[in-house]
């Protein structure tokens, strides 16, 4: 099969870490276009060039608890979707073939029946205010869902499934709600048509060197 990426295999998570360093990953996208609530074009830009060094969260609690629930919400959603076919491939790069410097780690792969490809993005979040539910409500966070705008370009899959586990505490009693959000790539083909757009800009800023104009997240 004559596929739009190249396929990395790194050996271990330490390798993969270094491996994702280079060009733009799901995860810097929404900073791109100022959609990210915790770093700016200006903050994504000075680490691409090496001016700066990204802050290590892998330590954080709720990195942690993201991390290790992944495999088991995975498999979960495999339960409770039993007409997908879900695949993992730990500490795998998808590069793209057409630009190289967008590349993707997958929470997962599916296959429908009809053999259609797609991605399984798993989201954990602590709810610790009530207007953050709001953020979740009929819709993605704007910066997850550019992210999984990110992983369409990169695949050139059909559709995405992102799993959403918010996770809140009610005195001693710890609950969770479970949501999920079907995104068909050919009803956002617009805004991923936006998204690479601005990111061709964006690394043509990081290959020059120049810095690119502040872009800053509403409030």
């Amino acid at each position: 099969m004559n596929e739009p990426f190249i396929i990395l295999e790194n050996q271990d998570h330490a390798s993969w870490l270094k491996a994702r360093t280079y060009g733009i990953g799901g995860s810097d996208a929404s900073a791109i276009i100022g959609m990210n609530p915790y770093k700016t074009n200006i903050d994504l830009f000075e680490e691409k060039i090496g001016r700066r060094v990204p802050e290590d969260i892998s330590d954080k609690p709720y990195v942690r608890y993201g991390t290790l629930a992944e495999e088991h919400i995975r498999a979960l959603f495999s339960l409770d979707y039993p007409e997908y076919k879900v695949s993992y491939h730990e500490n795998r790069i998808l590069r793209s073939k057409a630009y190289p410097f967008l590349q993707a780690s997958l929470d997962g792969e599916l296959e429908d029946k009809n053999g259609r490809r797609g991605i399984l993005e798993i989201k954990t979040t602590n709810i610790l205010q009530s207007m953050q539910y709001e953020k979740w409500k009929d819709r993605i966070p704007d910066n997850y869902y550019i992210q999984v705008l990110h992983y369409l370009l990169v695949t050139e899959y059909e559709f995405v499934v992102l799993r959403a586990h918010l996770l809140g505490n009610w005195g001693r009693d710890k609950r969770t709600t479970v949501k999920h959000y079907f995104i068909e790539r050919s009803e956002v083909e617009d805004d991923l048509k936006m998204l690479l757009e601005e990111e061709q800009k964006f690394w043509k800023y990081v290959e020059s060197g120049r810095k690119p104009p502040l872009l800053l997240p509403e409030i």
